[in-house]
């Protein structure tokens, strides 16, 4: 059931806050011994606040389309009197004293909290290893927001909130068949969000559809004076258009990088939903990225410095309570120069000025997300025809990571599946505060290849089981 067919069968009272909540934790009851996609459940929470979203609904004041709502938090997102692990056993008895700003808007807006998702160990790492992937249980949910692209796509939350430094947000959503958005750098407060890496940390929505995810963004875009990279961003509509027509629209399709060492199957996806978009009225354009040889290395350059900063304390006090591939991580980030994380930062202000010049030719660029579908568990590297060897950290990180960099709009959303059933990602990136059009083109590729349910169809039915797939 999506957030908009929910939220109009609420305020049209054919439906409770409290059934929905209910059947969405009785969702959670039955899949997460299987998925654990979740570190802390908070049912009794989650069923008071639907009583109240009720009792407001039977008054008529309505607070928005997330009244009633339920929803997941990654659990590196602050939430009074509720843990914070970040998964990890170093904060394994940390209680938040405040709501961050996310959570309090969130909580504004009217929806309902019905537990903290995991990530991998302080969202350092693309795997998410406590959580299975909700098509394939032998398959990696993705990370770092695995538990929340998890609960999204088993119907364990409507929808979930994850943090995106390297692509943890759009990952794990196109791994698992559902829609992540990276925000602009800065226009969603990260006030009370465990940091990984400052410079290029986003937090963003993942949700079933690209609609729901333009009903949740509004929800969190407000400037925070706490947050010291906050934008100070016009108030904008991000509700995307009904006519899925495009005329006029021109689409960046990479000829360099972005299919360069790619699964066939995943090209020929993303390759078939750009010829979806031309056929309502958008022009491919041919762009080259630029920078490419740098990207990685400014990706790590940046990330691998600033997180082992935050975490130097910790690092020398309770080293032995990371796990063994964060902890080496942290500690070979105490060995980058402070001349080349300057070189880094220099270079990425030399980047992020080229995808500038690179968005006068075009409105969105259109790729693949990942280039590979989800791996086996277990399974620690990729090798290509060409006979390269590439670690998962790196084939997964590599096609997001420039969008982190230059810190514009991306937008992930499911365009089909390979031969053995798994989810294929398009990303669509886009100017800085560009997030309307990104999103526009999205639904109206999700419009033109989907028929969405009416509410009345999307009544919640009982939970199906979830047996992992034999492969």
């Amino acid at each position: 059931m999506t957030i908009t067919g929910a939220s109009a069968e609420v305020r049209s009272r054919r439906l409770s806050p409290l059934e929905l909540v209910d059947s969405v934790l009785g969702r959670i009851e039955q899949v997460e011994p299987r998925l654990r996609a979740y570190t802390t459940v908070t049912a009794d929470r989650a069923r008071q606040a639907a009583r109240q979203a009720e009792r407001e609904a039977a008054a008529e004041r309505f607070r928005g389309p997330l009244h009633g709502i339920p929803m997941g938090l990654k659990d590196l997102i602050d939430v009074a009197g509720l843990p914070t692990t970040a998964s990890s056993q170093v904060r394994v008895d940390h209680l938040a004293a405040a709501d961050s700003a996310v959570a309090s808007r969130l909580a504004d807006a009217g929806a309902v909290l019905v537990g903290k998702t995991h990530t991998h160990e302080f969202a350092y790492g693309l795997i998410t290893p406590q959580t299975s992937n909700a098509v394939d249980h032998g398959r990696i949910a993705g990370g770092s927001s695995g538990g929340s692209a998890v609960a999204v796509a088993a119907g364990a939350a409507m929808f979930a909130l994850g943090t995106d430094t390297g692509g943890s947000i759009r990952v794990p959503a196109a791994l698992n068949g559902v829609v992540g958005l990276k925000p602009t750098y800065g226009l969603v407060p990260r006030h009370g969000v465990t940091s990984l890496s400052w410079s290029l940390d986003h937090v963003g929505p993942i949700t079933r559809t690209v609609e729901d995810a333009a009903l949740v963004l509004p929800a969190l875009v407000r400037h925070d004076p706490c947050d010291p990279a906050g934008l100070r961003a016009p108030a904008t509509s991000y509700e995307p258009h009904a006519d899925p027509d495009l005329n006029g629209l021109r689409v960046g399709v990479p000829r360099n990088y972005y299919f360069d060492r790619v699964d066939p199957e995943v090209e020929a996806a993303v390759r078939r939903a750009i010829e979806q978009l031309r056929s309502l009225g958008a022009e491919p354009v041919e762009v080259e990225i630029p920078m490419t040889r740098y990207i990685q290395a400014i990706q790590w350059g940046l990330m691998v410095p600033e997180a082992a900063s935050y975490h130097e304390r910790t690092l020398r006090s309770a080293a032995e309570l990371y796990g063994p591939d964060v902890r080496v991580l942290l500690e070979a980030g105490e060995l980058v120069l402070a001349g080349d994380y300057l070189r880094a930062q220099r270079a990425r202000t030399l980047m992020r000025e080229a995808w500038m010049r690179m968005f006068d030719q075009v409105d969105v660029i259109a790729a693949p997300t990942v280039p590979a579908t989800a791996a086996h568990v277990g399974q620690d590297a990729v090798t290509w025809p060409d006979g390269v060897t590439e670690s998962l950290a790196d084939c997964y990180v590599r096609l997001c990571a420039p969008a982190n960099i230059a810190g514009i709009p991306a937008l992930t959303l499911p365009v089909g599946r390979d031969q053995g059933g798994m989810p294929i990602g398009m990303q669509l990136m886009g100017r800085p505060l560009d997030e309307t059009t990104v999103l526009h083109v999205g639904h109206a590729y999700e419009r033109s290849t989907t028929t969405p349910a009416s509410p009345a169809e999307a009544r919640p039915e009982p939970p199906a089981d979830l047996t992992p797939t034999a492969r």
